[in-house]
């Protein structure tokens, strides 16, 4: 459904539920005359009303290269606004034009839990089950996208609990080498009752292969730098996904408690001491130890790319995002580490890659994607319980209430299991199809040309050298073709 707010009406303010289940998609013309509204971006971009082909922004463009998201509210368009977690929008007439005034207040600090709360495993495992079944959309077929981790084997159990064992199938990911995930995750769901299937990465691509790639960038709403982006066309491949409900796990980190790694941790302590040399650092080439040591604390919570420096020799009109987060550290500088990771990592990170590959997918596939831990209902119960069931700030341990259960009711020792990785070895893929990625690179017209061809020969030459950032700079060619690619093909980009 598209809503409207016309010129003159009274006064409207408009907020995301608790956890950002349904996201708040906002268009407003140049003219200010015209501002529509909805849940979902797809429908949004389709309507008669919005003008297309979008125009994207320097400064989208510049966030999706150096931090590999655009911050809400903002996207790479400059008409498209997103109003996700803790955001509020006031919308008025002032001197016959709409205008807006968007605030934020981040609802999910620590301090705000009530320590007397108690705790029932049925009761979680019930919420839970409901806001799935909730959403369940009859006569299609459903899909959980199923990892050995928590979070959806939570959702598999409360679901398998509720009697829907058999109107449900289970799907993994089968990565390569011993962190490998799916005969763990194909387990459990046997053991559970559902039926699972394991999805493959594409030993050789073929053309059907190329075709559904070049559909899924033609369709996205909004381009996505995930790792795992570029696994959902080829999934596409697999299981015939159109019109089907896909249940996914994602969500929860943002109230249940975003716990980093000691290491994280640590070094977020020390090296965002040493910030103030970036204005040094960002002159360099891409993929330096520099540059990490001189990030700032928000872009501790995961946030990297090109250099500033990178960034300017391959998009002329770039803007230096290191402005931007020193400003968000100084908005957070009362927060410990904990509810600072949440208030940024939970909003923007968690949202708009991890979240929106998934909202992506959905929309490609016409399919109803149902997020049960985004769920108003469970945000708001597991938001309120004292810290000693979520987390461990000496251990660094997340979930323990969930690990409780899983291994109380199914066995499964999370501990013992360890950190398995849902990995999906995305420089293959690339390699297999090197010829088409670096036409995507090279022909693109976002790019200088002189430039593009010297950044990548650059970073090819550093992934040769076995360099000590290999991962890192591997990351930052597939984010080049994923903006490439977008840009190239996507049909609601003003070329």
């Amino acid at each position: 459904m598209i809503n409207q707010y016309k010129l003159r009406d009274q006064e409207l303010i408009l907020k995301s539920d608790l956890s950002a289940e349904f996201p708040i998609y906002i268009y407003i013309d140049d003219a200010k005359q015209i501002l529509l509204y909805s849940t979902s971006i797809k429908k949004l971009l389709e309507d008669e009303r919005v003008i297309k082909p979008l125009e994207i922004t320097s400064e989208g463009i510049s966030f999706l290269l150096q931090s590999g998201v655009v911050s809400l509210p903002k996207t790479v368009y400059k008409n498209i606004f997103i109003i996700g977690i803790g955001d509020t929008i006031n919308i008025k007439t002032i001197d016959n034009k709409i205008e807006k005034e968007i605030s934020h207040n981040f609802p999910f600090l620590n301090k705000n839990r009530d320590e007397e709360a108690e705790i029932n495993d049925n009761s979680i495992l019930e919420i839970l089950a409901e806001a799935t079944i909730s959403r369940l959309k009859d006569k299609r077929p459903s899909y959980l996208f199923q990892s050995a981790g928590k979070d959806s084997n939570s959702i598999a159990l409360s679901l398998a609990e509720a009697g829907y064992k058999d109107r449900i199938t289970c799907i993994s990911h089968q990565s390569k080498g011993d962190k490998d995930e799916s005969e763990i995750a194909n387990q459990i769901a046997t053991k559970l009752g559902f039926k699972h299937q394991k999805l493959y990465e594409p030993k050789k691509l073929e053309q059907k292969h190329f075709d559904s790639i070049n559909y899924y960038f033609e369709n996205i709403p909004l381009p996505c730098m995930d790792d795992v982006a570029l696994a959902y066309p080829l999934y596409m491949m697999q299981i015939e996904f159109q019109n089907s409900n896909i249940i996914d796990g994602c969500g929860n980190d943002v109230y249940i408690g975003h716990v980093p790694s000691r290491r994280e941790y640590d070094r977020q302590k020390l090296f965002s001491k040493f910030h103030h040399l970036r204005p040094f650092s960002g002159k360099l080439n891409s993929g330096t130890i520099f540059e990490i040591v001189t990030a700032t604390r928000s872009e501790w919570t995961g946030l990297f790319g090109l250099t500033y420096g990178g960034s300017k020799k391959i998009f002329p009109e770039a803007y230096d995002v290191y402005k931007y987060w020193k400003i968000e550290d100084l908005k957070r500088k009362e927060l410990d580490y904990f509810d600072f990771r949440a208030s940024l990592r939970g909003v923007v990170i968690d949202q708009e890659i991890f979240i929106r590959k998934v909202r992506n997918f959905a929309d490609v596939t016409n399919s109803n994607l149902i997020l049960p831990w985004t769920n108003q209902m469970v945000a708001k119960y597991f938001s309120k319980l004292p810290e000693k069931y979520l987390f461990s700030r000496t251990e660094f341990k997340n979930k323990l209430i969930l690990r409780k259960i899983l291994k109380d009711k199914i066995g499964l020792n999370s501990d013992k299991v360890g950190k398995m990785f849902y990995e999906f070895d995305f420089f293959s893929i690339l390699m297999m199809m090197k010829k088409e990625v670096d036409e995507e690179i090279l022909s693109c017209k976002l790019w200088r040309e002189r430039g593009i061809k010297k950044v990548l020969t650059n970073l090819y030459k550093k992934i040769d050298s076995n360099h000590r950032l290999n991962r890192i700079i591997k990351v930052l060619v597939q984010r080049l073709y994923l903006i490439s690619a977008w840009y190239n093909h996507n049909r609601y980009v003003k070329r």
